[in-house]
């Protein structure tokens, strides 16, 4: 039904007035309806009502337009997430894995195009590279190291990404008509034989699920990490040990120094003799 709406909305084009931006919102119309997998050539044809040459003409394969629907996903998606800030940090960190992974959930089309397809263009790599240096600068300006600050959002991107695109894949196989469940719904818990996974089955947590509950554990597992990191690296009390235990090795280096030197005024008086006795035997 929304495909026929869609389709009754648009007028016949005259020729020559299609263009790539016109053919990338029929595609995502589209995509909408039929999924990403089952878009076609021919088929996006008939929905922009213009022969398949005329998108040819623009793009020459199928890949093609996918790359160019994806570099589209990727600026909307970058225009949805919410900027990191150094000074609240935790909090905008929290705020932009939550965002990701709602936003990703909501519009299924950008989760295949960039988290499952994952082709992107030469600019769209660029772009996301930039947008990784920046996050990563600021969580440096707020305390962390630049190892620790890189492996942070790693952690975040992968911990979302994966509960992302799990529950992406489940989606798809339930909208397939694959009536096989994940594996986390499948695994054989009871009372008898797993007790404990039993138990904490009837207050909600289920072990490997990408659900609100294991989502939200993770992620604050990631930010309290990076919490500890920080608290360690500014600490006042931290700076004064450092500070003691560089000195001992100095005056004990300065001591090494100075007992060599007062054995070697000793050996200087006793060379002396030997050269006034061998002068005599000389002549």
């Amino acid at each position: 039904m929304a495909k026929q709406v869609a389709t009754e909305k648009r007028q016949r084009r005259e020729r020559g007035s299609l263009n790539p931006e016109d053919i990338l919102d029929g595609a995502f119309e589209l995509a909408e309806d039929v999924s990403l997998d089952n878009l076609s050539m021919p088929m996006l044809g008939k929905h922009l009502d213009v022969g398949v040459t005329s998108i040819y003409w623009y793009f020459r394969k199928k890949d093609d337009l996918l790359n160019a629907m994806t570099d589209r996903a990727l600026q909307q998606y970058e225009s949805a997430a919410p900027f990191i800030e150094a000074s609240d940090w935790r909090e905008t960190l929290r705020n932009h894995a939550t965002t990701m992974r709602e936003t990703f959930l909501a519009t299924p089309i950008l989760c295949d195009l960039i988290l499952i397809r994952s082709a992107l263009s030469p600019r769209a790599a660029q772009l996301g590279a930039q947008m990784t240096e920046q996050v990563v600068a600021n969580l440096v300006e707020a305390g962390l190291s630049v190892d620790d600050a890189v492996d942070t959002y790693s952690a975040i991107q992968l911990h979302t990404r994966g509960a992302i695109v799990l529950q992406r894949l489940y989606d798809k196989n339930k909208e397939s008509g694959n009536e096989r469940g994940a594996y986390y719904e499948t695994l054989a818990i009871t009372a008898d034989t797993t007790p404990l996974l039993a138990e904490a089955g009837t207050r909600g947590h289920h072990s490997g699920a990408p659900d609100d509950h294991n989502f939200e554990y993770g992620l604050e597992a990631i930010l309290e990490r990076a919490s500890r990191l920080i608290d360690a690296g500014t600490r006042p009390a931290g700076a004064a040990p450092a500070k003691k235990a560089a000195a001992r090795p100095a005056k004990a280096t300065a001591a090494k120094k100075s007992a060599p030197a007062k054995k070697a005024a000793p050996a200087k008086k006793a060379a002396a003799p030997r050269r006034r006795r061998s002068a005599p035997s000389a002549e």
